[in-house]
């Protein structure tokens, strides 16, 4: 039902069968959470070259090729740019879960170099999934829309097995100011918006590393967009998630037919992760994003041991990553990026130093 919320998700309306709020932990009902839970990177690529690609001109960025959006031309000065995401529960609180769904289902849009204005629910909840639980997951949701600077007008809700949370979320964006994942130039700076490791310190570490991961993956990428919108330098941005740094950035790498030099000394993690990584602490996201973009990747004797870990964990609600011109680094790094290495001139691939 397009552009309402089916009786089952509307907030504090009471729903036949189903009970009130009782102590839960919602990753109980779930197998896989977060991000972690996408289709590994190279079966989603096999699917997606079986689409069929759109002809109408006012599609600026669809499936060829793909990006973190799409993008429609409605003017020659607006764009709409339009993207969903969701996924099973990686957290036990509701409201972190509906949190952290809303900031990453707003990051693609930020990636584009867009403006939130619109976002509909996507829900899937067991018939006997606490009420409240459900309305929490939704208020905290649309609070987190609202400081993105859009409204929640709607959404749908089935039963499911499993709860699965996520939005749809449109934004708009001058047509000429895109952002897209190719353009990095050989001499760009790599900076990145926050640290890395959400799924390791989920997956090992102590609640108070948790508890920083977490307000992480709530903190939305609007900020860090603005920055770069606002440079003249900017030449390539994606936002870090499911198939990590790794996978991330090796869509960047490859389409600037390039070398991506990452440091990994300068790498900002959450704390915990490292030293998750050295206790073997992996999700099974890790070993996905290992088999899709492995060949790609030369972890380097020189790097940070058992970074490799934190390259190919998958992310939830990570950072915008982006290709930046030196010149117009420092204006990025005195807010939330911090610089991680360089684009060079060599084969596509990343080499973690």
């Amino acid at each position: 039902m397009s552009g309402t919320t089916s009786t089952a998700g509307t907030p504090g309306t009471p729903t036949a069968g189903v009970p009130a709020l009782s102590p839960l932990r919602l990753t109980e009902w779930t197998s896989c959470g977060g991000c972690a839970a996408k289709w590994g990177k190279d079966l989603l690529a096999g699917l997606v070259d079986e689409l069929p690609t759109s002809l109408d001109p006012s599609l600026l960025v669809g499936l060829a090729p793909f990006d973190d959006a799409a993008v429609y031309r409605l003017s020659p000065d607006l764009a709409l740019v339009s993207t969903t995401d969701f996924f099973p529960p990686l957290v036990d609180d509701p409201a972190d879960f509906g949190a952290i769904a809303a900031a990453n289902a707003c990051s693609d849009v930020f990636a584009m170099g867009g403006r939130v204005v619109l976002a509909v629910n996507v829900a899937a909840f067991p018939e006997h999934f606490p009420r409240d639980a459900i309305v929490t997951i939704f208020d905290a949701a649309s609070s987190v829309v609202a400081a993105a600077g859009g409204s929640v007008a709607g959404g749908h809700t089935i039963r499911n097995p499993e709860p699965i949370f996520g939005l749809a979320v449109q934004g708009v964006v001058h047509p000429g100011r895109i952002l897209r994942k190719d353009g990095a130039l050989v001499g760009d700076v790599l900076v990145i918006s926050k640290p890395l490791g959400t799924g390791i310190v989920l997956a090992g570490g102590n609640d108070d590393h948790k508890r920083a991961a977490i307000e992480g993956m709530k903190t939305l990428n609007r900020a860090a967009s603005e920055l770069l919108q606002a440079s003249p330098g900017v030449h390539a941005v994606t936002d870090v998630t499911g198939y990590g740094l790794a996978g991330h950035g090796w869509e960047m790498a490859e389409r600037a037919n390039a070398t991506f030099v990452i440091d990994s000394h300068a790498l900002p993690t959450y704390a915990g992760a490292l030293d998750a990584a050295q206790r073997g602490v992996r999700t099974g996201g890790d070993a996905r994003n290992r088999t899709a973009v492995g060949v790609h990747v030369d972890v380097t004797s020189d790097a940070t041991p058992h970074i490799d870990a934190i390259v190919f964990d998958p992310q939830t609600s990570g950072g915008l990553l982006a290709a930046v011109d030196p010149a117009h680094v420092d204006a990025l790094t005195t807010g939330p990026f911090t610089a991680i290495g360089r684009v060079v001139d060599g084969p596509a691939g990343l080499r973690i130093v």
